[in-house]
């Protein structure tokens, strides 16, 4: 009887677990270089309305780049980088910058995600080098 008993706690427990595992446990897979690859992103996209872990890890990932690019371009600006307006993000930027950088769904989970989306910032915020 102590068997039984052990075996459906461990049966609940793994069903329990198995409920519990988040999002990103099952998530589309990186790149083959381990970048975050655009299939993830227009995953997170597209599951951010109906599970709540999504839409953490978007705003995470996007707050990220966004954060992250204003801080390397201000950085490394002094005089030797210029944009007419600050930098913007959000998920419909990001879609767009996606779908417009890697037109062809099948190359999407080999394409990196950050570079298309960072490009599409530094072009609508009309950043230009000087030398």
């Amino acid at each position: 009887m102590l068997s039984f008993n052990r075996e459906i706690t461990l049966a609940a427990i793994g069903f329990t677990a198995a409920l519990a595992t988040p999002f990103a446990a099952h998530a589309l897979p990186s790149t083959a270089t381990g970048r975050i690859s655009v299939a993830q992103v227009m995953e997170m996209i597209e599951k951010a309305d109906s599970s709540p872990i999504a839409r953490q890890t978007l705003v995470a990932y996007v707050a990220g780049v966004g954060e992250t690019a204003g801080v390397i371009v201000d950085t490394i600006g002094n005089g030797a980088r210029s944009c007419k307006k600050s930098f913007s993000l959000d998920t419909g930027a990001v879609r767009a910058a996606l779908e417009a950088g890697a037109p062809r769904q099948d190359s999407w989970s080999q394409t990196p995600a950050t570079p298309l989306i960072v490009a599409d910032m530094v072009k609508r915020a009309g950043c230009r080098t000087t030398d």
